[in-house]
């Protein structure tokens, strides 16, 4: 890869963090606070400050994921730690992103929000893509690669080998979102980090540890890289309360192997009963807490199942998923009513 300080955009290698009240005294002890303008009043303690770099959670979710503290970056769902690299590394109107498609939708949000132009390379039937097609999508103005793996709305994972060879060969930063990371059968890409100083990991609490409303992604990448993140987020940007029920979780991670495995039972169970529908016409593979399926008519049943209470997630405008429905694995309950309410359906 090329030098950080020539990835970088040139302002934000030059910028000043702001200073927050609690990174200035760092290190020392201390039990009277009065630099921060908070009320010293409260029920709670949530009238203070929260630790602006989460260190002990960092400490913490090092252990669950195998990367030191100093690699971590925490931010406001995966959502923040998307959109910083557009702030870091891409020069709005001027330089490039390439990504694959199709694929989870922020990734060109957060392009079109920073005015950064954005690429995609076609999957082929198999939703796999090789490496040589996304490097020759590349140029000088290419600063970001991404990847989805488990992908999102396909659900399968993408070739590790074409991956790697990316992530080898490219000059700029490579990007591997792997938020369904946890209900799939592939190694994740943090086990690279410490050979491939180009290479960001994006992980989150949302989906296998079941806290989507606390809202706390975090990406995985060399210190160099995850100084300057925190050198550009807001200076708290993750609230008291989401770092302690992100503690309490990850006190307890059996829950969540309990949780995984009766997740991809039931994914297991619901992909046949849906191949077993005569609206259904082909279910894909899955690494995901989700299954993509072609309808025979998405919009009429995704309609009808609207009308019976059900909710699932009709993909059809998206490329390669014409008449594809994508279905979250619920409780027991719940995939019971689906398939129910389904087999009623008329044409």
């Amino acid at each position: 890869m090329k030098q950080l300080e020539q990835l970088v955009r040139p302002n934000i290698w030059k910028l000043a963090p702001y200073s927050s009240a609690r990174d200035e005294y760092s290190g020392k002890q201390a039990h009277v606070f009065l630099d921060a303008n908070e009320n010293p009043y409260s029920m709670t303690d949530n009238n203070r400050y929260p630790d602006p770099l989460q260190r002990e959670l960092k400490v913490a979710l090092s252990k669950v994921k195998g990367v030191a503290p100093e690699h971590i970056f925490l931010g406001n769902g995966s959502d923040e730690a998307i959109d910083l690299p557009y702030r870091i590394f891409c020069e709005p109107g001027r330089d490039n992103v390439v990504a694959i498609e199709p694929t989870y939708g922020m990734y060109r949000v957060c392009a079109d929000i920073n005015n950064v132009e954005y690429r995609t390379v076609k999957l082929n039937e198999s939703f796999q893509f090789q490496a040589d097609q996304i490097l020759q999508a590349c140029d000088e103005h290419t600063k970001l690669i991404w990847f989805c793996s488990p992908n999102n709305p396909t659900g399968n994972s993408l070739d590790r080998q074409e991956m790697l060879h990316v992530v080898e060969r490219f000059q700029g930063i490579v990007i591997i979102d792997e938020a369904y990371i946890d209900f799939s059968r592939q190694q994740s890409f943090r086990s690279e980090l410490a050979t491939h100083p180009n290479l960001i990991v994006l992980n989150t609490m949302s989906k296998a540890w079941a806290l989507a409303a606390i809202r706390l992604g975090m990406a995985f990448a060399s210190k160099e890289i995850i100084d300057i993140f925190n050198k550009v987020k807001y200076p708290y940007n993750i609230n008291r309360l989401t770092q302690a029920e992100a503690m309490e979780a990850l006190a307890n991670p059996y829950d969540v192997d309990r949780w995984v495995k009766s997740i991809l039972d039931e994914r297991v169970r619901m992909m046949k009963a849906f191949l077993e529908l005569p609206v259904c016409q082909q279910v894909y593979p899955s690494d995901a807490n989700f299954f993509l399926a072609r309808m025979t008519d998405a919009q009429s049943i995704y309609d009808y199942l609207v009308d019976h209470g059900i909710i699932v997630r009709n993909r059809s405008r998206i490329t390669l998923c014409h008449n594809c429905l994508r279905v979250t694995i619920g409780l027991k309950s719940e995939n019971n009513e689906l398939i129910a309410a389904l087999r009623q359906y008329v044409q």
